[in-house]
């Protein structure tokens, strides 16, 4: 058979059709099954990540937190969940919310704090959420 034979390297087009749809359907179910298990407990995460980014925007002026604007973030909280966020810097702590259970979870973020007029330390956010 010489090199450039036409029968070379050819299928039968029923075959490779029935090949790309296997091949298409079991991605659909390997992407639909780790979907499932990837993401089955991570919805309170979602949560507390969600309640940071709203705590801190409404905690947080012209890139600084400003811990006197902490009281405000119980409205925050997510529907149906309590809230207890925390604010820490290497001198000082604020909170505010009950204390948290062992069953929450928790986000945090770096984050810059004004802990007198003019001076800005670093800092940490943290928010805690639980049923």
């Amino acid at each position: 058979m010489s090199r450039w034979s036409g029968r070379r390297g050819q299928i039968e087009p029923l075959a490779a059709i029935a090949a790309v749809f296997l091949v298409g359907a079991g991605l659909a179910v390997y992407a639909g099954v780790l979907g499932d298990v990837a993401f089955d407990g991570d919805g309170d995460r979602a949560v507390a990540n969600t309640a940071l980014d709203s705590v801190e925007r409404s905690v947080e002026r012209g890139g600084v937190v400003e811990p006197d604007r902490l009281g405000t973030v119980r409205e925050r909280g997510p529907a149906g969940y309590t809230l207890n966020a925390t604010l820490e810097t290497a001198e000082r702590r604020w909170h505010v919310g009950p204390t948290a259970t062992a069953a929450a979870t928790n986000a945090s973020e770096r984050v810059s704090v004004e802990t007198e007029a003019g001076s800005v330390r670093p800092g940490r956010l943290v928010v805690r959420v639980w049923t």
